[in-house]
Protein backbone atom coordinates (compact mmCIF):
# COMPACT_ATOMS: atom_id res chain seq x y z
CA UNK A 1 0.00 0.00 0.00
CA UNK A 2 1.14 3.48 -1.46
CA UNK A 3 1.44 6.02 1.72
CA UNK A 4 -1.24 8.14 0.03
CA UNK A 5 -3.72 5.18 -0.03
CA UNK A 6 -2.47 4.54 4.01
CA UNK A 7 -3.46 8.30 4.21
CA UNK A 8 -6.66 7.95 2.79
CA UNK A 9 -8.00 4.93 4.74
CA UNK A 10 -6.92 6.17 7.85
CA UNK A 11 -7.51 9.75 7.77
CA UNK A 12 -4.05 10.47 8.88
CA UNK A 13 -1.77 12.57 6.76
CA UNK A 14 1.14 12.11 4.60
CA UNK A 15 3.06 13.91 6.49
CA UNK A 16 2.22 12.86 10.11
CA UNK A 17 2.56 9.15 8.06
CA UNK A 18 5.96 10.28 7.51
CA UNK A 19 6.22 11.51 11.01
CA UNK A 20 5.10 8.35 12.98
CA UNK A 21 7.66 6.28 10.49
CA UNK A 22 11.02 8.71 11.73
CA UNK A 23 9.57 8.23 15.02
CA UNK A 24 10.40 4.37 14.56
CA UNK A 25 6.23 3.68 15.17
CA UNK A 26 6.05 2.80 11.49
CA UNK A 27 7.39 0.53 8.82
CA UNK A 28 7.49 0.53 5.22
CA UNK A 29 9.59 -0.56 2.35
CA UNK A 30 10.82 1.36 -0.17
CA UNK A 31 10.97 0.60 -4.14
CA UNK A 32 13.42 1.11 -6.53
CA UNK A 33 12.13 4.28 -6.94
CA UNK A 34 12.16 5.47 -3.17
CA UNK A 35 8.67 5.31 -2.44
CA UNK A 36 7.39 4.00 -0.16
CA UNK A 37 5.37 0.66 0.54
CA UNK A 38 2.88 -0.79 3.48
CA UNK A 39 2.50 -3.73 4.54
CA UNK A 40 -1.59 -4.76 5.07
CA UNK A 41 -1.59 -4.27 8.83
CA UNK A 42 -0.21 -0.51 8.57
CA UNK A 43 -4.02 0.90 8.94
CA UNK A 44 -4.55 -1.26 12.15
CA UNK A 45 -0.77 -0.11 12.95
CA UNK A 46 -2.25 3.85 12.57
CA UNK A 47 -4.95 3.29 14.35
CA UNK A 48 -2.99 1.73 17.18
CA UNK A 49 -0.93 4.98 17.40
CA UNK A 50 -3.66 7.11 17.51
CA UNK A 51 -5.40 5.74 19.92
CA UNK A 52 -2.19 5.96 22.22
CA UNK A 53 -1.61 9.00 21.46
CA UNK A 54 -5.35 9.76 21.88
CA UNK A 55 -4.52 8.36 25.82
CA UNK A 56 -1.86 11.12 26.19
CA UNK A 57 1.15 8.84 25.50
CA UNK A 58 4.11 10.84 23.49
CA UNK A 59 5.70 9.15 20.92
CA UNK A 60 8.93 8.01 22.44
CA UNK A 61 6.58 5.83 24.92
CA UNK A 62 4.90 4.43 21.86
CA UNK A 63 7.52 3.40 20.44
CA UNK A 64 8.52 1.50 23.73
CA UNK A 65 5.05 -0.05 24.38
CA UNK A 66 3.53 -0.55 20.61
CA UNK A 67 4.26 -4.20 20.06
CA UNK A 68 2.21 -4.70 23.33
CA UNK A 69 -0.70 -3.57 21.51
CA UNK A 70 -2.81 -6.74 20.48
CA UNK A 71 -5.63 -7.12 18.36
CA UNK A 72 -8.03 -4.02 17.88
CA UNK A 73 -6.43 -0.65 19.06
CA UNK A 74 -8.06 -1.12 22.63
CA UNK A 75 -6.17 -4.68 22.88
CA UNK A 76 -3.06 -4.26 24.67
CA UNK A 77 -1.25 -7.05 26.50
CA UNK A 78 -1.12 -7.15 30.97
CA UNK A 79 2.00 -6.00 31.30
CA UNK A 80 1.58 -2.46 30.20
CA UNK A 81 -1.10 -1.99 32.91
CA UNK A 82 1.33 -0.57 35.81
CA UNK A 83 2.74 2.31 32.71
CA UNK A 84 -0.88 2.83 31.76
CA UNK A 85 -1.63 3.17 35.33
CA UNK A 86 1.29 5.63 36.38
CA UNK A 87 0.48 7.82 33.37
CA UNK A 88 -3.11 8.33 34.11
CA UNK A 89 -1.99 9.08 38.42
CA UNK A 90 0.42 11.60 36.69
CA UNK A 91 -2.15 13.10 34.74
CA UNK A 92 -4.46 13.44 37.54
CA UNK A 93 -1.76 14.94 39.67
CA UNK A 94 -1.41 17.72 36.23
CA UNK A 95 -4.87 17.93 36.67
CA UNK A 96 -5.02 18.73 40.83
CA UNK A 97 -2.14 21.28 39.90
CA UNK A 98 -4.16 23.02 37.77
CA UNK A 99 -7.08 22.84 39.69
CA UNK A 100 -5.07 24.86 42.24
CA UNK A 101 -3.67 27.23 39.97
CA UNK A 102 -6.30 28.11 38.50
CA UNK A 103 -8.04 28.72 42.02
CA UNK A 104 -5.01 30.99 42.40
CA UNK A 105 -5.41 32.99 39.62
CA UNK A 106 -8.92 33.62 40.16
CA UNK A 107 -8.96 34.91 43.63
CA UNK A 108 -6.13 37.17 41.90
CA UNK A 109 -8.46 38.23 39.57
CA UNK A 110 -11.50 38.70 41.83
CA UNK A 111 -9.07 40.71 44.17
CA UNK A 112 -8.24 43.17 41.55
CA UNK A 113 -12.02 43.88 40.89
CA UNK A 114 -12.58 41.52 37.88
CA UNK A 115 -15.43 39.75 37.40
CA UNK A 116 -16.05 37.04 40.03
CA UNK A 117 -15.59 33.16 38.48
CA UNK A 118 -17.88 30.78 39.47
CA UNK A 119 -15.47 27.39 40.37
CA UNK A 120 -16.40 26.00 37.24
CA UNK A 121 -16.05 28.99 34.64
Amino acid sequence: MKIGELARETGVSVRLLRYYEEQGLLGSERTPGGHRLYGPDAPAVVRRIRALLGAGLPTRVIAEVLDCVCGSEAEIEPCLSPMLVARLDAIDEEIHDLQGTRSSLAALVAATGGRPLAPDD
